[in-house]
């Protein structure tokens, strides 16, 4: 019998129910065991403490999943069902997003880590909003008529691809599935999924919800495993004609090359970062120091697009340092079901370890700790928000993704300057800028090498807004009406009207 959860959420989760729900592999609109009958332990990182036991995916469980997309694909999805069918059951999908919202929120809480009050608010939220977005766009695709001469009539479709293959990345579990589903499945693709084994368990609870709209058995496909196993066969697949990641750049890099050597598939990549977060001397001050706090420690720093290189124009360093650091010093960090922490633990022993290996190596290199730079508590993953001045360009923490709430503080004497060390990556992801002056802003904006810009302002995502990366933060992007031409193929059809033949 495949692997449940049933789990009472007691106070101070304002969510006070009983969730319970199937942790299985979700093939063909039901829960499965995994081919070889193998489970994975899903662990609590407030406490380290074992939740469930989650069933493992294979490689052969793709190939199962991978069929039943197919068949799906061909009868009772793809082609076979018009746009507005496909947008209506997208619309009703985000409507129990949206009704099972609290209880999401404190799944995720549960085994992500997050706070409560963000999952409820932002993740829940907005993973409704974009498929709800891409709801409105299923009956919106479509291509155009394109003038030869008068003896030929040309035109263009937007089909689907087929069956794609997406994998999610650990940090926003539920708001990552809806960037892949929203726009796969509006274009009429089938899907095989891959969640974090870290945190499957929103994922898989969405499952019941998909059942629930009404989708056919076997459009949607969702299996927990391990990257080098399941994410490989996903990225390795002949029969799977795309595939969507979400991760670092190292993993990124893999994907890529499986997706060339096996059938050339389509690729789509939103990796890594390491984000320029600039002060101008003449920004409102009060606003700059608590969108910087927001914009390295939300979720708890473990945000590709973190602003974890914040750098201040000479004139207020010192002025803009001392406010900054009092700021990260009231957030507060705990227990993630209460409503007021900001920042919850780590997601695992292992991120944990990995950001206090940078903290170390930090304080090795030289770096000073204004604040933080040690454990918070005495359980589960907890790390104090931290604050590194005194940097060198050359040091680890200035150069590498650390993922954690972590961030350096650097000057910078004027435009051209900030221009030249804000670059100074071979990441692109997102960058922001904070002055009074827009025209300056928007000049700097421009030259920036980021996919994302904010202007006195981080952290602000959009179901409408294209996201993505410059050099090797990613390829493609997601969101948007930019992220459906990565789910569909143009074919150009020529009609001869009146041309006399050869």
């Amino acid at each position: 019998m495949p692997t449940s959860l049933k789990y009472t959420f007691e106070a101070p989760c304002p969510y006070k129910g009983t969730t319970n729900f199937n942790t299985g592999i979700f093939i063909d609109g039901k829960f499965h065991d995994g081919s070889e009958g193998k489970t994975i332990e899903v662990f609590n990182p407030s406490n380290g403490k074992k939740i469930c036991d989650i069933s493992e995916a294979t490689p052969a469980d793709v190939d199962t999943a991978v069929k039943v997309a197919t068949r799906a694909f061909h009868t009772s999805w793809g082609l076979k069902v018009p746009g507005s069918e496909r947008g209506r059951l997208l619309m009703r999908l985000a409507d129990l997003i949206e009704k099972n919202a609290e209880e999401l929120a404190a799944i995720e809480a549960l085994d992500n880590g997050k706070a409560y009050s963000i999952a409820l608010d932002f993740d829940v939220a907005q993973a409704a909003a974009v498929i709800r977005y891409y709801a409105g766009w299923a009956d919106k695709i479509h291509g155009k008529t394109i003038e030869v001469d008068e003896t030929k009539f040309a035109y263009t479709l937007h089909e689907p691809i087929g069956v794609v293959g997406q994998i999610i990345p650990w940090n926003f579990p539920v708001y990552m599935l809806s960037w892949k589903l929203g726009p796969a499945l509006a274009t009429g693709n089938t899907v095989v999924l891959k969640t974090s084994e870290f945190t499957p368990l929103s994922a898989l609870r969405v499952c019941a919800l998909i059942n629930e709209a009404g989708f056919p058995p076997g459009v949607v496909n969702i299996l927990s495993g391990y990257g080098a196993t399941v994410g490989a066969a996903i990225a390795n697949h002949m029969h799977i004609e795309k595939v969507a990641f979400t991760g670092s750049t190292l993993v990124g890099r893999s994907i890529l090359k499986a997706a060339a050597n096996s059938n050339l598939k389509k690729a789509t990549l939103e990796l890594g970062g390491k984000s320029p977060n600039i002060i101008f001397d003449d920004a409102n001050l009060e606003d700059a120091v608590k969108w910087t706090a927001f914009g390295i420690m939300f979720n708890h720093g473990q945000c590709c697009c973190a602003g974890s290189r914040v750098y201040v124009q000479e004139r207020i360093y010192d002025k803009f340092i001392a406010d900054f650091t009092q700021h990260i010093k009231t957030l507060k960090v705990g227990n993630p079901m209460d409503p007021d922490t900001f920042q919850g633990p780590q997601v695992s022993q292992i991120q944990y370890d990995r950001i206090m290996g940078y903290i170390k190596s930090g304080k090795d290199e030289g770096a000073t700790v204004l604040t933080g730079g040690e454990r918070h508590g005495n359980e589960g993953f907890f790390i104090q928000p931290t604050v590194f001045v005194d940097v060198k360009p050359e040091m680890k923490i200035v150069q590498e993704e650390i993922f954690g709430p972590v961030v350096v503080v650097l000057k910078f004497k004027d435009e051209d300057d900030i221009i030249k060390q804000a670059n100074d990556t071979f990441y692109g992801l997102a960058a922001a800028v904070f002055s009074r002056d827009i025209s300056r802003a928007i000049l700097v904006a421009n030259r920036l090498q980021a996919g994302t810009v904010w202007v006195n302002c981080y952290n602000k995502l959009h179901p409408q807004v294209p996201f993505g990366g410059y050099k090797q933060s990613g390829v493609g992007r997601e969101l948007g009406e930019y992220a459906l031409a990565n789910y569909t193929q143009v074919k150009a059809v020529q009609i001869n009207i009146a041309a006399p033949a050869p």
